[in-house]
């Protein structure tokens, strides 16, 4: 006689509505098999061959199933075989059907262990950014099963259980207070199993700091700020660290965890092995240097996206690295070297006073980058200071000012110098290597860049007021120009004169101020305060 359960998990859309039920062998029958009080008999080994006493004992899973059909069909049983397509886990290493087996594990109460992170996130004393990442967490937490700690590997850390002959179980620190307490006489072996990866990893907050010992390190540096992790580790790692750290250390692990995007391959697919689609970093970094990959990271990772890898766009930031250098030799070549520190030196010149305010201003947007995590927000605004401001305006503009040499060449050279190593500061978090290596180029320094600080970022509103103005209608006046002559086809050499209407005193003072700069960047050969002669010419407005 075979027993029957009824039970709401049974299908009778599928097949007849009768299914054998395995409570040691499958997870929906586990649960189906616990409600129903019923054996959890496990009739495979360690190698999935066949315990149960009978026919088929020894055989292998596999040959067991066959051996079973075939024995039903010699007894005249088996009605029909029909394919049924079903799910089925495979091992992501070894290839082979995973086969579910009762076994003795150790688990942890998550839900009570859930209760105090939960409670710092609902308080604000922990926050996820981007803030959409709160939702995810809250929901996985909520619903929370019992965490199976216990692993079979050949590393880790040991659980510390001990068992007597007689079942009999000791949990205890060592083995030598695991002896103290079942008794000096009683032969103890040790658990062979070792705790889950991620319950050794959530320790990482106070454990790599001297914990259980009441450390100085760990008082300086637990709790931490600011964990930047991958969305994707949410559950394995971000929330047991702070199931952790509120069980050990009664406070949160960090008070903010910043989720980036994954990066994926050109396609927007995510890299595996399997795909063949992975791409080795340390090719990149050896084609295209360590300092534009990072760069490359940084600008991409915009919150709530993953990355697309792109090599043009790591190629370009090489570029920008090289772009960078030469602008430090040219420094170099004109006796331009390092400042003596984060404040800026005085200046009468409107081009030194105008990338004074424009340092300050970036330095203003990086700051509102970081404490916004918007690291993309940040890698660009550094470098449009970086090529379009600093390198393509300004030291254009102070080569005649170099070349003319006296007092206004030496204050150029104070500033430019300054302005450099503000760069180098500013830029030193997303490209670290070429930034300390041009450091310590331009000048003896006592310390390293990493502890420089940078310029005292510009107030709301604040510019370098008509300085700014000069120059940026320079820089508009240069561009307008450069376009017109590339619409006409202009040849690059050739000169043209510049006629100027209706010029406001001002203007005409900046045209006079500005001849060479105009002429050396836009080939204007004269500037003629009338108007053109008959014929052809462009028009432009300034």
């Amino acid at each position: 006689e075979i027993p029957v359960i009824a039970d709401a998990w049974a299908d009778p859309a599928f097949g007849s509505g009768a299914v054998k039920i395995t409570p040691a062998h499958d997870f929906n029958d586990f649960e189906v098999g616990k409600g129903h009080g019923l054996p959890m008999r496990n009739i495979l080994d360690a190698d999935a061959r066949v315990i149960a006493e009978g026919p088929f004992h020894g055989l292998d899973r596999f040959e067991a199933r066959k051996a079973v059909v075939a024995a039903l069909e010699e007894a005249g049983l088996l009605d029909k075989v029909e394919e049924k397509t079903i799910q089925m886990p495979y091992g992501d290493r070894s290839g082979v059907v995973i086969e579910p087996w009762l076994t003795d594990q150790w688990y942890v109460n998550a839900a009570e262990l859930a209760r105090a992170p939960l409670a710092a996130v609902r308080a604000g004393e922990t926050r996820f950014v981007p803030e959409t990442w709160t939702k995810t967490f809250f929901q996985w937490m909520e619903n929370i099963q019992p965490w199976c700690v216990s692993r079979q590997l050949w590393w880790g850390h040991r659980i510390p259980a001990w068992y007597g002959p007689d079942g009999s179980v000791v949990v205890a620190a060592t083995e030598a207070e695991a002896q103290a307490e079942a008794g000096a006489d009683v032969p103890l072996t040790r658990d062979p199993d070792v705790l889950d990866t991620w319950f050794s990893s959530a320790l990482w907050p106070f454990g790599t700091l001297g914990w259980p010992e009441a450390t100085n390190r760990l008082a300086r540096h637990y709790p931490g700020d600011v964990l930047v992790t991958g969305f994707d580790i949410i559950f394995f790692w971000v929330a047991r660290m702070q199931m952790m750290g509120h069980h050990f250390m009664g406070e949160p692990p960090f008070t903010t965890v910043y989720c980036h995007g994954l990066v994926r391959d050109v396609r927007g697919q995510k890299m595996s092995k399997s795909k063949g689609n992975t791409v080795d970093p340390l090719g990149l970094i050896d084609k295209y240097g360590a300092d534009a990959l990072r760069f490359f990271m940084a600008a991409m990772e915009t919150q709530g996206r993953d990355i697309k890898l792109s090599e043009p766009r790591i190629e370009g930031y090489r570029n920008f690295a090289t772009k960078l250098w030469n602008a430090a030799r040219f420094a170099q070549g004109q006796g331009i070297g390092g400042s003596r520190g984060p404040d800026a030196p005085p200046a009468t010149l409107a081009v030194n006073r105008w990338i004074i305010a424009e340092t300050r201003a970036v330095a203003a947007k990086l700051d509102a980058a970081m404490a916004a995590y918007r690291f993309d927000d940040y890698a660009s605004a550094i470098y449009a200071h970086v090529w379009d401001r600093f390198c393509d305006w300004y030291l254009e503009l102070i080569k005649p000012l170099m070349a003319e040499g006296g007092a206004a060449a030496e204050e150029t050279r104070g500033v430019a110098g300054w302005a450099l190593d503000q760069i180098l500061v500013m830029l030193h978090p997303v490209m670290p290597f070429i930034t300390e290596e041009l450091w310590h180029a331009l000048a003896e320094r006592p310390y390293d860049l990493i502890v420089a600080r940078w310029a005292e970022p510009a107030g709301e509103g604040e510019r370098a007021g008509d300085a700014a103005a000069e120059i940026d209608w320079l820089i508009r006046l240069v561009s307008a120009v450069r376009a017109a002559r590339a619409e006409l086809n202009v040849p690059q050499g050739a000169r043209l004169p510049l006629h100027v209407l209706d010029a406001a005193p001002a203007t005409v003072a900046r045209l006079e101020t500005h001849a060479g700069a105009l002429a050396r960047m836009a080939r204007i050969q004269n500037v003629v305060l009338a108007p053109p002669p008959p014929g052809g010419a462009a028009q432009l407005v300034v």
